[in-house]
Parts: structure tokens; C-alpha cells; sequence
């Protein structure tokens, strides 16, 4: 044989090599020196001589030495069915076993016996949210008449602030630094800003003309509405108190649901990534400085995408639809201007490249 024996052959082969390696020790040949010959080795030729009546190859695979046991598979599925409504999980179905005593498997093994038994988790219910409750109809959409605030936190310098916005025209009304989260600061931030917007006297000369009703058109409806979270600081009794006092109604969004405040949640996030030094601020009354000087900027210098690209103190001061026509205008003309340019320099080209006249004989 000049090829050396393949990697796998039949039964029919192992069986005639096994008849040419008897055939040759039986003439006095050694075993070593007739696969030498073979071009085959000596071990896989012991192989199959001790295996000489089943020659055939078995199946990759089979039965793992450290399977699971018929009774510990059963012991799973047991434990599956009386807790799976409670754990609810693979990993804790596998502590499970070892914890009552049932079975002792890792969690992979756990999900695998329940994969291939068809077994399955149900998913834990989620509450069902309701619908968001729409703003009063008195509330008109215009600057000053609904304003909402939140409380976000430094962690560097232990602060929050609480941030008073305008929510029509997205101005920065006013902050507060403190190291609480309370109804008093809640207080202090409104009365800020009621008094930067000169609304504090109004507010205070409507309240007390009588009882303020926010469901009627009586003259003496709530001079604008507050809309925040669930927050303690939001729903405490001193909050409460304030805010009918000075005419405010109040609006929570639903529990759990921040994007009933995208508008706050939208200004907390644009401060803490357009300023990041912000966050690494140790000092409060640092922190207090920077936020001054940022409220300016970010209300008179900041362009605001959903407000038209005007500032926040342009569109709280009525000029951003101004601003915005003005723009409009100005793409018009502009293109025109293209237009007629880019047509005068196209006629242009057309007559020098006219052929001159021939000349008269």
C-alpha cells in the first residue's frame, strides 16, 4: 500500500485489514512491523481487534457521562410547575431546586430541560398606563400661561436645583440651588419667578377676589397652570396650600411616565450635555454662578429647535414668529436672487456663443 488508511472506513475494510494483519502474523510477522507496512497505527489496530464483532462506527455524541438523571429531569419539571408562577425565571427556578431540596443543576441546564420539554415563563404583567389627562381648556397655549419645573440633581456638589420652565416658550425662568428638595423650595422658585415676570401682584390680586375655581370662567380662574411629576415636594400639603393661594393650578402627569414632562426632562438633559463642566462642580455656590450665567445664554443666545430656531426669550416676548417670517423671506429672496442670476449668466453665455453674421458682399 503506498496511502496510509483514510481517517474513517467501513466495517467491510476494518475487516479485511484485520484479516491481512492475522494472515501476516500468522507467517511470523510482528504487529508492529505489518501496520509499519499497513501505514496505520498500531493503537487504532488493537481498536478494532477488541472490537472485532462490531466493527461499525457509532454516532458522534450519545449520552454525555455527567447527563441529568431520569428522576432529576422529572424533579425540574416538578419544581417548574408548582413555582414557575413565582420565579418566573430560570435562575431562580435552579436555586429553587437546591433550596427546597428537589435538584441541583445549574441555570443553563435548568433552561434546557424546559426548552426541550416545551415549558415556558410567562412574562410579568405590566400595569396598564392611562391615558394622559390633556391641559384645561383655560390654559392657552401662549407664554406665561403654563409653566413646568423639576428638580434635577449635581451629584458632585450634593445640589438640586429646581428649574422653572416656560412651557410655550421654552424660556429658563428661574432656578434654585439648595441641598433639599422640599415644598419651600417649591415656594421660593415660583415666587421668583411670578415676581421676574410681574405676574406676582396679579397673582395674588386674583386670589383674592374669592375662591378660584380652574373648571369655570368665572373671572378669577387660576392665573396659570404648573405642571410637573408625582414628586413629594410637588404633592405636599404645603405646595398645595401655596399654589392656591396664588392662583395656580396644578397638573401631574402619570406616575412613571417622564415623557409627560419631555419638556423639563428635555431642558435638565440639554444642560447637563451642552455645559458638562456643570457636573463636576464641587462648590454649591460655584455651581449657583455658572447656572446665572448659563440661564442668560441659554435663553438669549441659544438657538431652540422646537421653538422655530429662535431663542426662548424671542419667542417669550412675542417676536419669534417675526423672526421666523423674516426667515422665510429670506430663503424666498435669496433663491430669486439664484435664480435670476444664474438665468442672466446662462443668457449671456447663449449670445457670445452665437456664429457672427457673414458680412455683406
Amino acid at each position: 500500500m503506498t496511502e496510509p488508511v483514510p481517517a474513517r472506513v467501513d466495517a467491510t475494510t476494518k475487516a479485511g485489514l484485520l484479516a491481512l494483519v492475522d494472515h501476516a502474523i500468522g507467517e511470523g510477522w510482528t504487529l508492529q512491523a505489518v501496520c509499519e507496512v499497513l501505514r496505520i497505527s498500531r493503537r487504532r489496530v488493537e481498536r478494532w481487534q477488541h472490537r472485532r464483532t462490531d466493527l461499525a462506527d457509532r454516532k458522534p455524541g450519545g449520552i454525555a457521562v455527567n447527563s441529568l438523571l431520569a428522576d432529576e429531569v422529572a424533579a425540574i419539571l416538578a419544581v417548574f410547575d408548582e413555582w414557575g408562577e413565582r420565579d418566573r425565571s430560570h435562575r431562580r427556578l435552579a436555586h429553587r431546586g437546591s433550596y427546597v431540596g428537589r435538584f441541583w443543576a445549574s441555570p443553563s441546564t435548568v433552561r434546557r430541560i424546559l426548552i426541550e420539554s416545551d415549558k415556558h415563563f410567562r412574562p410579568i404583567p405590566r400595569p396598564a398606563k392611562g391615558e394622559r389627562r390633556p391641559f384645561p381648556d383655560w390654559a392657552s397655549y401662549r407664554p406665561n400661561s403654563i409653566w413646568i419645573y423639576d428638580t434635577t440633581h449635581f451629584m458632585r456638589c450634593g445640589a438640586k436645583v429646581l428649574i422653572i420652565e416656560d412651557l410655550v416658550s421654552r424660556k429658563w425662568l428661574t432656578h434654585l440651588v439648595s441641598s433639599e428638595e422640599t415644598s419651600t423650595q417649591v415656594q421660593a422658585g415660583f415666587t421668583t419667578a411670578l415676581e421676574s415676570e410681574g405676574l406676582l401682584e396679579t397673582a395674588l390680586a386674583r386670589a383674592a377676589n374669592g375662591r378660584v375655581d380652574p373648571n369655570t370662567d368665572d373671572g378669577v380662574s387660576p392665573i396659570l397652570l404648573a405642571v410637573s411629576d408625582n414628586g413629594s415636594q410637588m404633592i405636599a400639603t404645603g405646595t398645595r396650600q401655596f399654589m392656591a393661594m396664588l392662583a395656580i393650578a396644578q397638573h401631574f402627569g402619570r406616575p412613571s411616565t417622564p415623557t409627560d414632562q419631555a419638556w423639563i426632562e428635555s431642558l435638565n438633559g440639554t444642560l447637563k450635555a451642552e455645559w458638562p463642566h456643570l457636573l463636576a462642580i464641587t462648590d454649591p455656590a460655584v455651581l449657583r454662578a455658572e447656572l446665572d450665567r448659563i440661564q442668560v445664554e441659554y435663553n438669549t443666545v441659544r438657538l431652540h429647535s422646537s421653538i422655530g430656531y429662535v431663542t426662548p426669550d424671542d419667542e417669550h416676548t412675542g417676536h419669534g414668529d417675526a423672526i421666523r417670517a423674516a426667515r422665510r423671506k429670506g430663503l424666498h429672496d435669496a433663491a430669486q436672487r439664484r435664480l435670476a442670476h444664474h438665468r442672466q449668466h446662462r443668457h449671456n453665455q447663449n449670445h457670445n456663443q452665437r456664429p457672427d453674421p457673414p458680412n455683406e458682399v
